[in-house]
């Protein structure tokens, strides 16, 4: 396992990226910060130390791994009409000038926010520092931050780069990503951000040079270095990737984009473009403490309509679902709305415009919000409260029976990709069967799943992640090629599986609960399915199911774990493949829900 972007595609994070950063499922704060600047809540709270102290400049770092930090300053001041002001800079991905907004100044302690963003930060006065003390919280998780009075120098001007240079990155046998770099000189001096168009991801520079035609990008965020040759005549920039989570270096070629010329864009023909045919809500719903943000599309027309809640797969997934490109849940909701059933998809906690903490969630915490979005549809006048259904996936697969079993008023529910054994069993086939895709030697796949099954045995039993961690580097160290691979890898992959998500994932047996459902199921598994495989997940689901006689369990041919179309099943393929759900799984699973709520196909 690679921890790899947040992609959200399946029962684990899989070996796929090759812009991957050294944090892990559980470290959402690296995820935050690495992808966009969402925004800053922020309280100096001063001991000893008047308001006007707080205003200047600012300097800190956010320590986001053992490996990375992210420097970051904060500027305040009066404005013109005397109230406080003041922006907010992400130095390491060159995001500049952000506004703060409703600055207040009592008891000597500071606040501003930028009001959009689930993040604070609250400290004290240190003396002995000569700065401000505290943590900064953002999506549940929290960071140790001191501000200390200072201006950041602008980054160097780097002349003859300016411009966009377009590549493709092998990542593994069969999969590329591809690249797109942006280099843009202004007041901060030069900036550049590297774009992959495929995880649709944006990561900034965090510094740049050039020394004749030898070019060096470093991106902190990520643990990566490009260095190349500069070619002045054919515009490429020809030199070498490396990076803290891959195991060696890969070549890289850059071409300077022409004028007239546009990024390669992924072709997703099944994404719907508005105006759509239907009504789109956007929506809140409460789940105790946790308010989840959600996007409700409903037919045309009064109701009440039959309805489905969306319950996506592991990693911090927004309501789409999206994986390289793909749009996965707005897919569904489109296809399944425009036939007469509204469609509710949201953002599961601690992602999106969602409150709560994701690093600290397991799947009970994610099967008690699905079934807060079940009954936030049964209140509404326009929903049939009576027909109500779930559809999950992958992870989201393994939720849905533990909310039907919880909750009888659910109508129905369809697994896709769901599992029929636990989450160890799922992990170690799954292992087994991307390495044989990538190419790796039956020894080497031997070896690689040794290895596995020791660690996810070590999660499952120990419950004190610092000791399940020490354990695991010993028995890391003891693999003779575990010398050639950098310590920051070897870190990522223990901090990676060695969470309370993953404990409880790898001894959670859906077996037992699927025995108790009691309403319409339909479980469907891709026969090229790599992640929640066929022939070890059908034959359980079958036998769990055997005593509801409202239940169907398909193979559909030719798929993989997302429902597309595949040629070998590998996730290498994912993003090279247009279409997002086949057609065949969407028929299924409209004349399939049609038949339980009694709705006309349109």
């Amino acid at each position: 396992m690679v921890p790899g972007l947040a992609l959200g595609d399946g029962l684990s994070d899989p070996p796929i990226g090759a812009m991957v950063r050294p944090t892990t499922r559980g470290r959402t704060m690296a995820r935050h910060l690495a992808g966009w600047i969402a925004g800053l809540l922020m309280m100096l709270a001063a001991q000893s130390v008047s308001a006007q102290q707080a205003a200047g400049d600012w300097l800190g770092g956010l320590a986001v791994s053992p490996t990375v930090t992210l420097h970051v300053a904060v500027h305040i001041h009066k404005d013109a009409t005397g109230a406080n002001a003041g922006t907010f800079d992400s130095l390491d991905q060159a995001v500049y000038g952000l506004p703060l907004g409703d600055i207040s100044m009592v008891g000597g302690s500071l606040a501003f926010a930028i009001p959009t963003l689930h993040a604070a930060y609250a400290a004290t006065w240190d003396a002995a520092a000569h700065g401000w003390t505290g943590q900064w919280t953002q999506g549940g998780g929290s960071l140790a931050l001191t501000l200390t009075p200072g201006k950041a120098p602008d980054a160097p001007v780097i002349t003859g780069l300016d411009g966009d240079w377009d590549g493709a990155l092998t990542v593994t046998a069969g999969m590329k990503l591809r690249l797109a770099l942006h280099v843009e000189t202004g007041a901060h001096g030069t900036v550049a951000r590297l774009r992959s168009i495929d995880q649709q991801t944006t990561v900034a520079v965090s510094s740049l040079s050039r020394d004749g035609d030898k070019v060096r990008l470093g991106l902190t965020v990520i643990g990566a270095v490009f260095e190349a040759g500069l070619d002045p005549k054919s515009q490429t920039l020809t030199g070498t990737w490396k990076q803290d989570a891959m195991p060696a270096p890969v070549p890289l070629v850059l071409t300077r984009r022409t004028a007239g010329q546009v990024e390669a864009a992924q072709k997703r023909p099944q994404t719907p473009v508005k105006p759509y045919p239907y009504r789109e809500e956007t929506v809140v719903f409460d789940d105790g403490p946790v308010k989840l943000a959600a996007t409700l599309t409903l037919p045309q027309g009064a109701g009440p309509f039959p309805a489905v809640v969306l319950v996506s797969g592991s990693g911090p997934n927004t309501r789409n679902e999206p994986i390289l490109g793909h749009q996965i849940f707005l897919v569904l909701a489109d296809h399944f709305t425009r036939r007469g059933i509204a469609v509710l998809r949201y953002d599961k906690r601690g992602t999106g415009l969602s409150t709560g903490a994701y690093a600290k969630a397991t799947t009970q915490d994610f099967a008690d919000d699905a079934d807060a979005a079940a009954a936030y549809l049964r209140g509404r006048k326009d929903i049939n409260p009576a027909k109500v259904g779930m559809i999950g996936h992958s992870e989201g697969g393994l939720i849905v029976p533990m909310v039907a079993v919880a909750d009888p008023k659910i109508d129905f529910i369809v697994m896709m990709a769901g599992p029929g054994v636990d989450g160890a069993k799922v992990l170690s086939e799954q292992g087994r069967l991307i390495g044989k895709a990538m190419g790796l030697s039956d020894e080497k796949v031997a070896e690689s799943a040794a290895v596995r099954d020791r660690m996810i045995a070590i999660v499952r039993a120990e419950k004190d992640p610092e000791v399940a961690a020490a354990k695991m580097r010993a028995i890391i160290a003891a693999v003779p090629k575990a010398k050639d691979v950098p310590p920051a890898v070897i870190e990522a992959q223990i901090a990676a599986i060695n969470t309370d998500w993953f404990r409880y994932f790898f001894n959670y047996d859906p077996a037992p609960t699927l025995r108790k459902v009691r309403c319409p199921v339909l479980a469907m598994i891709g026969s090229k399915d790599l992640q929640a495989p066929p022939d070890q997940n059908l034959p359980a689901l079958r036998a769990a199911l055997a005593q509801n006689p409202h239940a169907e369990v398909d193979e559909l041919p030719g798929l993989n774990h997302l429902f597309q179309t595949a040629k070998t099943g590998a996730v290498g393929e994912y993003g090279d493949i247009e279409e997002t759900i086949a057609p065949v799984a969407l028929d299924k699973m409209t004349g399939w829900i049609v038949k339980q709520v009694g709705a006309p196909a349109r």
